[in-house]
């Protein structure tokens, strides 16, 4: 499985937002969400798609992002191949008996 993560979240100037040319918007300012991060994993074999969306990104998130796929795939050995952001290299990651982390080499 090949996994990402991403950070999504509002931005820009509360005032401006699109809407059809001739209309007025319906609320007098954009509201700003919570931002969050959705980890996801694509399985190369099938074509399998797990995600979770979880407050943010940090050892502790991606932990419970680990223990989720073992969960969903308990049958299965997973070689689960993602980039080497700070948090998917922390040496205190217990990563699961039925997985296997590779990591990209860096600036790839």
């Amino acid at each position: 499985m090949f996994q990402h993560e991403g950070r999504f979240c509002l931005l820009g100037t509360p005032r401006q937002c699109w809407v059809p040319r001739g209309s007025r918007p319906i609320v007098g300012a954009r509201l700003n969400a919570r931002p969050c991060t959705a980890f996801a994993a694509v399985s190369t074999h099938d074509g399998v798609i797990d995600s979770l969306v979880l407050p943010w990104a940090n050892a502790e998130t991606m932990q419970v992002f680990l223990a989720e796929m073992a969960r969903r795939h308990a049958v299965d050995f997973i070689m689960m191949v993602m980039d080497q952001a700070g948090w998917h290299i922390a040496g205190h990651l217990d990563v699961p008996q039925n997985m296997r982390l590779e990591f990209l080499p860096a600036l790839s």
